[in-house]
């Protein structure tokens, strides 16, 4: 993968958790997004994305491995999707004010940015959509895309 294309995988990483937080400061006709566990564990797959993305620019000699370590964060982040989508579709199922919301509030990372880490939604909520879908189901279309991209351009060589 060239740098300028880590570049954007990164800018494009960290503009997805822009909109996040913006929807859940801002909202969406005027209802906010309160972010769930799930949430926040996406937020933290397109973080891990951004930095892998990051880290294969400033050291090219280990390009491979970081653009390998993005992949992962890019798999991590599409099944925490996948689940959020299935949570969704069966609203019997919750992921509230549970264990893993208590779990995720504890982490360092949320103690200094609890503006961005910060899970006190719920994972079953039903807000609106944003182009006839719900927030987890872009999250799913964006972490399948990285997902693709990164394999695909995992095994061709740099010039």
């Amino acid at each position: 993968m060239k740098p300028i294309q880590f570049l954007f995988l990164a800018f494009f990483s960290l503009a997805l958790i822009a909109v996040a937080v913006t929807l859940q400061y801002v909202g969406y006709q005027e209802v906010l997004y309160a972010p769930c566990p799930l949430c926040i564990l996406q937020r933290l797959g397109y973080l891990g994305i951004a930095l892998s993305c990051f880290l294969a620019i400033s050291f090219k000699s280990l390009a491979k491995w970081f653009h390998a370590l993005a992949f992962i964060f890019a798999s991590y982040g599409l099944g925490v999707a996948i689940r959020h989508v299935w949570v969704l579709s069966h609203p019997d199922s919750s992921c509230g004010i549970d264990p893993l919301e208590t779990w995720i509030n504890q982490f360092q990372l949320t103690n200094y940015f609890s503006w961005i880490f910060k899970a006190d939604g719920f994972c079953t909520a039903k807000l609106p959509t944003i182009l006839g879908l719900q927030v987890p189901e872009w999250s799913l279309v964006w972490f399948s895309i990285f997902w693709i991209a990164l394999l695909l351009t995992f095994f061709r060589r740099v010039k």
